[in-house]
């Protein structure tokens, strides 16, 4: 029995770690058409606005779940407003951009912080289980993760900025039409989904060593779970990051790290095959 619960924590542990590191993504691809490359390096950015508002004096919940958010966020802004806002509706021109954005973002960290690996501790202690150990912070990595998926539902359902937000990405001349600037509404939602990478960068730097090259640690996981999961934000996104999350978790208990992430590939493949619209793209129409 506690072996089972054991076992049920670290599977949730990996469907919320794939929640959060493709939220953001899921926010400005699901709803914007942007292919953002340089989505690990926003996660990145986080973690390091983290460790270094908390090495600075920083309370370490506020420089994860509020410095983190917030630097990521303005970053975006100035993103979208030099660089993405010239560039929708050119796939190939927009993934060409934010690939060079991404590469000059490592080097712009690699000469701030160096190539070393950095972190800071983990805030919650681990505590026993029966005859096993559990990660304490893997639990608020849990809860984070669900508060990002309820919140971001609740946004996008129930407020009427997500509304309009989700007007203007179906119809921006409607919306124009309707009083509303389109541009802004783009700008916000850019920022907003930068502020998820950002909050879940500040979330994982205590779980793992950062250095400037760590995007390359989510990104393939982020858009992997983004395009398995369909159209829709939020419901397709827990969707993939919970099939995934369970295969790959399952074959790592089994078996080793390596093949849980070759798990994982293997299922994503062989869902785009049967299913090349995404989960949602089938199933749970409509859903936001």
């Amino acid at each position: 029995m506690d072996y089972a619960a054991v076992v049920g924590v670290e599977i949730f542990y990996a469907v919320a770690v794939l929640v959060l590191i493709s939220a953001g993504l899921a926010v400005i691809f699901g709803m914007m058409r942007v292919i953002n490359l340089a989505h690990g390096e926003f996660l990145t950015l986080g973690g390091y606005a983290a460790i270094v508002s908390h090495q600075a004096g920083v309370n370490i919940y506020l420089a994860m779940l509020v410095v983190a958010p917030l630097v990521v966020a303005v970053f975006g802004v100035l993103v979208e407003r030099l660089i993405i806002r010239w560039l929708y509706g050119r796939l190939i021109n927009t993934m060409l951009a934010t690939w060079g954005l991404s590469l000059a973002m490592m080097g712009a960290m690699t000469m701030i912080f160096g190539n070393t690996t950095t972190g800071i501790a983990t805030p919650i202690a681990g505590f026993t289980f029966g005859r096993y150990q559990l990660s304490g912070y893997n639990l608020f990595v849990i809860l984070m993760a669900i508060v990002v998926a309820v919140g971001l539902y609740l946004a996008l359902k129930t407020t009427r900025a997500g509304l309009i937000a989700r007007g203007a990405m179906q119809n921006a001349e409607m919306t124009s039409a309707f009083g509303y600037s389109p541009s802004r509404v783009y700008l916000i939602t850019f920022a907003a989904g930068s502020a998820l990478a950002g909050l879940a960068g500040g979330v994982m730097a205590p779980l793992v060593g950062l250095n400037p090259a760590s995007g390359a640690n989510y990104i393939a996981k982020a858009f992997i779970t983004v395009i398995a999961g369909g159209a829709s934000v939020v419901s397709g996104a827990l969707a993939s990051a919970g099939l995934f999350g369970v295969i790959s978790q399952t074959f790592t208990l089994l078996t080793t790290p390596a093949v849980g992430e070759i798990a994982l590939l293997v299922v994503a493949i062989i869902l785009l095959r049967l299913l090349p619209t995404g989960i949602t793209g089938r199933f749970f129409k409509g859903r936001v």
